[in-house]
């Protein structure tokens, strides 16, 4: 990534992305590096989601998708993914009047009933109460896979096929996207990863087909706002084809 590039205040909106995906990674690995356990990286972390999402607000992109919590995570040590599962629940009993006054409209992806009560409970109230909110949407992937998401789908058309309600070969691109957790929420125009790792992470397999990729080798916890607009900076530079010349 070159440090140099930065948002350019005089081109037009557009050309900033629409929607923002971001795999926060290496909060374990921040930690380790400050001898400290795995929880205090993820305390770290949050703090991180907090100035991003406002950050994202501030500079207008109307959807911001944090990949906050993979169905692959639930095999993480039980001690691990209950600190997990308070921090989320305290991030968003500690957020809703932050989104409220922002106008931050909150939305979550994937099998949030594998979520425990508690947790649930405190979402439903946020999606409630912030399901009105029109200046941004901020989008948390929680027990989310994409290859869980596209069986999700699968199934689904192939109980419509079954019904007789659809036929085989009335299935297109436009009706598979239709039947995803996404259905109303455009493709990420860009995705950014921290911490370095060269892959995706079973995260929003589908819809990041012609996404703009970005990886940052920075831990998520050292992640800043300077950062993320080096990084939208230099995807106002990129001329995106979609596969055409």
């Amino acid at each position: 990534m070159n440090s140099n590039s930065s948002i350019d205040g005089t081109a037009a909106a557009a050309s900033l992305p629409t929607h923002v995906a971001i795999i926060m990674d290496g909060n374990g690995r921040w930690a380790k590096k400050r001898l400290l356990n795995r929880i205090s990286g993820h305390e770290k972390g949050s703090s991180t989601v907090r100035s991003i999402v406002r950050a994202c607000r501030e500079i207008g992109i109307s959807y911001l998708t944090l990949y906050a919590f993979s169905t692959e995570n639930w095999q993480r040590p039980k001690q691990e993914v209950n600190a997990l599962m308070r921090l989320l629940e305290k991030f968003l009993q500690s957020e809703q009047k932050e989104m409220l006054v922002n106008n931050i409209r909150l939305r979550v992806l994937g099998q949030v009933e594998r979520l425990p009560s508690g947790v649930r409970q405190t979402l439903q109230q946020a999606l409630e109460a912030t399901k009105n909110n029109t200046a941004m949407n901020l989008i948390l992937a929680l027990s989310y896979g994409g290859r869980s998401e596209i069986v999700h789908m699968a199934r689904t058309l192939a109980e419509k096929v079954k019904q007789g309600l659809l036929e085989p070969d009335s299935i297109t691109e436009e009706l598979v996207a239709g039947h995803l957790y996404t259905a109303d929420i455009p493709d990420p125009d860009l995705l950014i990863r921290t911490s370095g790792e060269m892959r995706i992470s079973n995260f929003l397999l589908w819809q990041i087909a012609y996404t703009e990729i970005f990886v940052t080798p920075t831990l998520w916890p050292d992640f800043t706002r300077e950062e993320l607009e080096q990084i939208l900076g230099e995807y106002q530079t990129r001329e995106r084809r979609f596969g055409t010349v």
